[in-house]
C-alpha cells in the first residue's frame, strides 16, 4: 500500500469520506437554517473542511499512481477521482448557499434603508400636515376675529345713527317751541350754528371709527 507522510492510502480515503459526511451534514444544516439565522461560523467550518478533501484528494492522486498493481491502480483513481467529484459539488452547493445569503442580507438592508426613508417622509409629511392645521386655526381666529371687528364697527355706526336721529328729532321739537314763543332770529341762528357743530362732531367721530377699524383689521392680518 502506497504511504504519503505515514499515512496510507487506504487512512487518507477513509479520513476523507468521514469529512465528506461531515461535510454534507453542515451544509444540510445551513440549509434549514438559511431562512432563520445567518451562521457564518458554520459556513466557514464547511469551506475549510472542503479545502481540507481537496488536499487529501492531491495527496490521494500521488499515491494511488504509485499502486504496482494496475486493477488496484485503476480502483483508486476511481475511488480519488469520486471524492474530488463530491468535493466539488459540495464547494458549488456552498458557493451557491452563500449568494443567496448574500442576497438576503442585501435585500434585508435594502428593507431597513427604505423603512427608514418611509419613516423619514412620513416625519416630513406629519409635520407639514401640523403647519397647515396651525396655519388653518390661525386663519380662523383672524376670520373670527376680523367679523367681531366688523360686527364692533356696525354697532358703532349703528348707534351713531340711532343717535343722530334723536338729535335730529330733538332739534325739531326745539324750533318748534322756540318758534311758537317767537325767540328772534338770532336765537335761532345761534341753535342752527350748535347743530352743524354737533354734526361735524358726529362726522369726525364716525371718521375715527372707520380709522380704527381700518388699523385693527391691517394689525390683525
Amino acid at each position: 500500500m502506497a504511504v504519503q507522510g505515514g499515512a496510507t492510502l487506504s487512512d487518507l480515503y477513509n479520513r476523507s469520506r468521514r469529512l465528506l459526511l461531515k461535510t454534507r451534514d453542515d451544509l444540510e444544516k445551513l440549509e434549514r437554517l438559511f431562512a432563520a439565522v445567518d451562521s457564518p461560523d458554520l459556513s466557514v467550518s464547511v469551506r475549510r473542511d472542503i479545502s481540507q478533501i481537496q488536499t487529501l484528494c492531491s495527496e490521494m492522486d500521488g499515491l494511488w499512481r504509485s499502486v504496482a498493481s494496475k486493477p488496484q491502480r485503476d480502483l483508486w483513481k476511481r475511488k480519488v477521482e469520486q471524492v474530488a467529484e463530491e468535493a466539488d459539488s459540495l464547494r458549488v452547493s456552498l458557493d451557491r448557499y452563500m449568494q443567496r445569503q448574500q442576497k438576503r442580507l442585501q435585500e434585508a438592508q435594502e428593507r431597513a434603508d427604505l423603512l427608514g426613508r418611509t419613516n423619514g417622509e412620513s416625519s416630513h409629511i406629519l409635520r407639514i400636515f401640523d403647519e397647515e392645521a396651525q396655519a388653518m386655526e390661525s386663519a380662523r381666529n383672524s376670520s373670527r376675529m376680523l367679523e367681531e371687528a366688523t360686527a364692533t364697527g356696525t354697532a358703532i355706526l349703528a348707534k351713531y345713527s340711532e343717535q343722530r336721529e334723536r338729535l335730529k328729532g330733538a332739534q325739531r321739537k326745539a324750533l318748534d317751541v322756540l318758534n311758537t314763543l317767537g325767540l328772534s332770529n338770532s336765537v335761532l341762528r345761534i341753535i342752527e350754528r350748535r347743530n352743524r357743530v354737533d354734526q361735524w362732531i358726529k362726522y369726525a367721530g364716525m371718521i375715527l371709527t372707520l380709522v380704527v377699524v381700518v388699523v385693527f383689521l391691517r394689525w390683525v392680518r
